[in-house]
């Protein structure tokens, strides 16, 4: 495998060292997300709103709201009692790392094997430097970065790639969404032009499930409100599933993470 220069100027942490800037940043831990928006997802979402199915097609197998809090409280660490209805909730670091060695499992593989990846997001304002030190890693291990095709519009915006990053953009300006769409049209626009789809989607939100619901190869990242996504790899739709708060105050905060990520990987120069 190729190796390559860190992406980043930022030491990789043990998973100890790891965990305890996770807290320290509320990317996981006493996050900020309340526990009153959690639960009015996960209500939202058993009662078959699909906006928070995020591209999946959950069916009639996720209405009971209890259903769904107890899969977050097993996959994200919120809190599992039901009595539990404002105030703090918790992601569970210890779950977060999990999920990131698994996702490493997934990109060693798709190193080794010099796969073709699509990467996008729906939250530039938190994610976009996450994936676009993914995309460059597994670039210079020998992998596609799949280029999307020109001219794709959704949901009123148009579909670019910023940084080899699949996002939403309206009125120059980068959008935060949930929607599937933009990444139907992506993969439909792959197939109008008669070019593979990706081995690989690295993305969140609506980008991730979409792909997956499609068939491809998927993981993502998820925040403890959004529990489509979890559902999705408790059902093995999704491949992987990473519990984080998926927009912290810094994204800087997220480099230590993206570090250890990618060495787990061996995506790093040692």
């Amino acid at each position: 495998m190729a190796r390559m220069p860190k992406p980043i100027e930022t030491p990789v942490p043990s998973r100890a060292e790891l965990i305890d800037h996770l807290v320290r940043t509320r990317i996981a831990g006493q996050v900020a997300t309340p526990r009153e928006n959690n639960l009015s997802h996960y209500r939202k979402l058993a009662n078959g709103d699909r906006h928070y199915w995020l591209g999946l097609e959950l069916g009639d197998r996720w209405t009971d709201e209890q259903d769904v809090l107890a899969v977050m409280a097993e996959r994200v660490g919120v809190v599992d009692d039901p009595v539990h209805r404002v105030g703090q909730d918790t992601i569970d670091p210890e779950l977060t790392v999990a999920g990131l060695d698994r996702l490493a499992a997934r990109l060693r593989k798709a190193a080794l094997d010099r796969q073709s990846v699509l990467l996008a997001t729906g939250h530039p304002g938190g994610l976009l430097d996450v994936h676009r030190a993914t995309a460059a890693a597994l670039r210079a291990a020998g992998c596609e970065i799949v280029v999307i095709p020109s001219g794709l519009l959704a949901d009123e915006g148009s579909v670019w790639q910023f940084a080899d990053v699949a996002v939403l953009e309206r009125g120059a300006t980068l959008w935060h969404t949930h929607s599937p769409e933009p990444m139907a049209a992506i993969l439909d626009g792959l197939a109008a032009a008669g070019r593979a789809l990706p081995d690989l989607v690295v993305a969140d939100h609506g980008w991730a499930g979409c792909a997956a619901q499609r068939g491809l190869d998927a993981v993502g990242y998820a925040d403890c409100n959004d529990p489509a996504l979890f559902l999705g790899e408790a059902e093995g739709t999704l491949q992987v599933a990473v519990p984080l708060d998926d927009h912290v105050r810094d994204p800087r905060f997220y480099d230590p993470m993206v570090a250890y990520l990618l060495a787990a990987a061996g995506l790093l120069d040692d």
